[in-house]
């Protein structure tokens, strides 16, 4: 392990069963089906946290109840809890949880990336630099940046 973590040892959470889907037989192959909660933490729940060997479901990072849809309005809005308050990774977690969604979700959605209130040190600049898209298309034209989140979005081992 990397000396000088920022949080050497984290408390690891037991993951929540996956539940499957709803069986959504009743629409016809044009319909879309609509995007929910259960769907976006799927999505989000098994990135790799920068620091560690571990996902941010691990950390409880993201939980299911942090993510809110708006389906009908095309807003998804994802509230993270960085392990430590001083975390120096948390726009990095957000970037990561804001590519993967972009990555997944059709482009009509709002992506809305915050940090859980009182949870960081410099929530409000966080959140800023999370939800500027021009800060945002900056950080992932820096390949280091890109390399980062491409390697915390890689499936785990598991």
């Amino acid at each position: 392990m990397v000396s000088g973590l920022i949080n050497e040892n984290p408390i690891i959470y037991p993951k929540k069963e996956r539940r499957l889907r709803s069986d959504s037989s009743n629409t016809d192959e044009f319909t879309p089906e609509p995007i929910d909660q259960l769907e976006i933490f799927d999505h989000i729940r098994d990135i790799k946290d920068p620091e560690h060997p571990n996902s941010l479901e691990d950390l409880r990072v993201v939980t299911e109840d942090s993510v809110e849809v708006d389906d009908e309005n095309s807003y998804v809005r994802v509230t993270f809890t960085p392990t430590v308050e001083h975390c120096s990774m948390a726009t990095i977690i957000g970037l990561c949880v804001r590519v993967k969604l972009l990555r997944s979700l059709p482009a009509r959605y709002k992506i809305d990336i915050r940090v859980a209130p009182g949870s960081h040190a410099t929530e409000d600049a966080v959140n800023k630099q999370l939800n500027d898209k021009e800060r945002v298309a900056a950080a992932l034209e820096n390949p280091n940046l890109v390399e980062m989140v491409d390697e915390c979005l890689l499936p785990s081992d598991e």
